[in-house]
């Protein structure tokens, strides 16, 4: 038995109208999608007549270290006479011979010389037998000395030079004490100073009449700088 189809359930009648409801959701898909569109981005305009901040730029330059300058030439000389200091108080006597006068010169009065007797701890400015350093004379000490001393850092660099004149005591067992210090420009000379003489070997005592006794001496020193 053949069956045969309602012609309501037959779709190839309604064909036609199923492709044009198509066409339609098709179309207004298509222009929903281009009206709707993301947010722009506007890009304002550019101010052309802006002109970019120009920035100074520093040269870095290194300095030129100066080169070093050369070492001055300092010299310490020590007098070679030393200077003997002789006090106010202290007596000069003079001996007369009167053979040397005529017979007929009247004499009006003799005067006795008394000799001046030298308590022993009071030293001698000149002996009869002078101290002598390590057996030769003042000159060799001088030279000690000089060998010795140095010119203080602090007083070269702030141009400070001049003379010092020390006095010191050489006593009966050889030793140089009381060191005093008489002329100086700076102390940073007369401490230098000082200290050499501090450090000087025994000397050999000087002697008056046979006894050994104390001399004292004076010492100048000079500090200079030579340009």
């Amino acid at each position: 038995m053949e069956i045969k189809k309602s012609p309501k359930a037959d779709l190839q009648n309604k064909r036609g109208l199923l492709l044009e409801i198509g066409l339609a959701v098709s179309l207004a898909v298509v222009i929903i999608a281009f009206a709707w569109t993301p947010k722009e981005h506007r890009i304002e305009k550019v101010d052309l007549n802006y002109a970019p901040i120009e920035e100074e730029i520093t040269e870095i330059t290194r300095q030129d270290q100066k080169p070093p300058e050369p070492p001055k030439k300092v010299e310490v000389k020590v007098i070679a006479d030393l200077l003997q200091v002789v006090t106010n108080d202290t007596k000069i006597t003079t001996e007369v011979d009167f053979a040397e006068f005529d017979e007929d010169t009247e004499v009006l009065q003799q005067v006795e010389v008394v000799e001046e007797v030298v308590a022993d701890d009071e030293p001698f400015l000149i002996a009869e037998t002078m101290p002598s350093f390590q057996g030769g004379d003042l000159n060799k000490f001088r030279n000690w000395v000089q060998s010795n001393v140095k010119f203080p850092q602090i007083a070269l660099e702030n141009g400070i030079q001049g003379r010092v004149v020390l006095s010191f005591v050489i006593e009966k067992d050889g030793r140089l004490t009381n060191i005093q210090v008489l002329q100086t420009p700076d102390r940073s000379l007369s401490e230098e100073a000082t200290r050499v003489l501090e450090k000087s070997p025994k000397w050999s005592p000087g002697k008056q009449r046979n006894q050994v006794v104390r001399v004292k001496y004076t010492l100048p020193v000079d500090f200079r700088v030579q340009n």
